[in-house]
């Protein structure tokens, strides 16, 4: 085996060994030493492939991100670019499910987040989440900004937009609801869309 499929082999360690204690509790922290003893590797190797804490957790979403979402619809040229949008929209909703699954979620969320002053570690965890789901909207903004299909000036505007929409829609879901939550819910977020890629 040669160093280089050492070090892959450690890094993927770590990344596996991060997830699994970031899945457990949202709001884990990720210390070097916790992952390093549940990796079975070096704090020195951790640090080889993760300077900070920060490079270490966005890691981590990236991978868990990739896992919950394999195949990016934005490429998927043969729908309209409005549809492609929503679609990439629907992805980040679908997991926090509807009724009392999504009710479960937001009671974690409330408790890990909102219920008592977070720590430095909680705080830093959530924004790196935020981050990471920021981050893959202006990747879909951007290719259809490529495209020529949506505006081609700076997104995060558009980003913040989307983000909180898809914050309340996930509330929503939470929520008893009157009327089909799917209607109410793709009509949102066509409006939503289509704001975005008009400009306005």
């Amino acid at each position: 085996m040669t160093q280089r499929d050492k070090n892959t082999g450690s890094r993927e360690r770590i990344l596996a060994a991060a997830a699994a204690m970031f899945a457990e509790d949202v709001g884990a922290r990720l210390s070097v030493r916790a992952v390093a003893a549940r990796a079975g590797v070096s704090t020195g190797s951790l640090r080889f492939h993760f300077p900070t804490q920060l490079a270490l957790q966005e890691a981590v979403l990236a991978r868990i991100y990739g896992h919950l979402f394999p195949d990016d619809p934005i490429h998927d040229r043969s729908l309209p670019a409005r549809d492609r949008l929503v679609n990439c929209l629907r992805q980040v909703l679908a997991p926090a499910g509807v009724g009392k699954q999504a009710r479960e979620a937001w009671t974690k969320a409330y408790q890990t987040y909102i219920a008592s002053d977070p720590t430095e570690e909680v705080r830093a965890a959530y924004l790196a989440l935020e981050r990471e789901g920021g981050r893959r909207i202006k990747h879909w903004l951007t290719v259809l900004a490529d495209e020529g299909v949506a505006p081609k000036e700076d997104h995060a505007r558009r980003v913040r937009f989307l983000l909180t929409v898809l914050d309340g829609l996930s509330i929503e879901r939470a929520l008893p609801a009157e009327d089909s939550i799917l209607r109410s819910e793709t009509e949102t977020l066509y409006t939503a869309v289509d704001c975005v890629l008009r400009g306005t």
